[in-house]
């Protein structure tokens, strides 16, 4: 899949790990519905833990994009829903999104919620791909 990320001169520098806009060309699109920090046999991960929770629906993404014949590097977009919006929830979420796309971020979206379906959730993260 061809992607390339723009950077218009008339935006800010991003806050954070994501592109103001992505460029994806292929055949295929891939909607990952949102993924929540629950493993395989449907057990939360990292009760209260954003970072551990974070790398959880991470890994999520990845098996299901993954399972569409892609990789990491053909999601272009995600967003995010957090229930906690402070400066650590935020920092601990901009590492693991740096470590999970290394370098190459998708376009984003963060969006503070009062709640998710489980209030164990402290996040959910949906994603689309182009493969």
């Amino acid at each position: 899949m061809a992607r390339k990320i723009i950077t218009p001169g008339q935006l800010p520098q991003t806050m954070g790990p994501y592109s103001h806009c992505v460029v994806g060309e292929g055949s295929k699109l891939v909607f990952i519905s949102g993924q929540v920090p629950q493993d395989a046999d449907g057990q939360l991960v990292g009760r209260g833990d954003i970072a551990s929770q974070t790398r959880q629906v991470l890994a999520n993404i990845r098996a299901a994009v993954e399972a569409a014949g892609g990789t990491v590097r053909d999601i272009n977009k995600i967003t995010i829903f957090m229930v906690e919006l402070d400066a650590a929830a935020y920092a601990a979420v901009a590492q693991a999104r740096r470590e999970f796309f290394q370098g190459e971020f998708p376009a984003s979206t963060l969006v503070q919620v009062k709640s998710l379906a489980s209030p164990d959730w402290l996040i959910e993260i949906e994603a689309y791909a182009v493969i």
